[in-house]
């Protein structure tokens, strides 16, 4: 049986001349890719395609100080930032300004159940640095330092935003809650729902190639 190839090994390969082995490396973030934007922008679809083609780009650039993956998400956050500011306007403050200020109702296609959906809307009612520095680490399960990098802010300054964004996802789930009963549901086992989310969101943006 065939090893499975670290992405530093595929991303060696690659630059070698190795074309299938940056096949399986786009291979093995597309769903990544496609989660991080689920929730965030309708956008999805051309913005996944614009994060790879600027990892194509970018590849050479790639020196290993801090993982692969977090080069990817990197890419994808900076593509993210670009796409509101180009329709919002560059002073858009994202410590500050949420998801929901700015694109009300992102497509929520294949996710049921009540704490899902309630999740869902508040992590889009919360900053959108604090939204993605959760949804990184709940999804994804990068570290902080992976984190820091993804967002170009010191570890520190990481998990003062995770602090402030789990207080604030408190706040927007107790508000959105039908009942204080589905708010503390939903708090109790954001573990789980997060799990869930991380299975169902891959799938959001429909088959690879549509």
């Amino acid at each position: 049986m065939t090893a499975t190839r670290s992405d530093e090994q595929l991303l060696a390969a690659w630059r070698a001349g190795e074309r299938r082995a940056g096949e399986q490396l786009f291979e093995r973030y597309y769903e990544p890719v496609a989660r991080f934007f689920f929730n965030k922008t309708d956008a999805g679809a051309e913005l996944i395609q614009q994060t790879f083609l600027a990892c194509v780009e970018g590849a050479a650039k790639f020196r290993g100080e801090g993982s692969f993956r977090s080069f990817v998400f990197a890419i994808a956050y900076r593509q993210l930032c670009r796409h509101y500011r180009d329709r919002k306007g560059d002073r858009l403050d994202f410590t500050e300004v949420s998801i929901a200020a700015m694109e009300p109702s992102p497509s929520q296609a294949m996710v049921e159940g009540e704490e899902l959906k309630l999740l869902l809307a508040g992590l889009r009612r919360i900053p959108v640095d604090c939204q993605v520095a959760l949804e990184l680490l709940y999804w994804e399960q990068l570290t902080t330092a992976e984190m820091a990098a993804v967002l170009e802010i010191p570890e520190g300054t990481v998990k003062s935003r995770l602090r402030r964004g789990r207080a604030l996802l408190r706040e927007a789930i107790e508000a959105l809650a039908k009942s204080p009963d589905l708010a503390a549901s939903t708090l109790l086992g954001i573990d789980t729902w997060a799990g869930a989310l991380r299975a169902r969101a891959g799938l959001a943006e429909g088959p690879r190639g549509e």
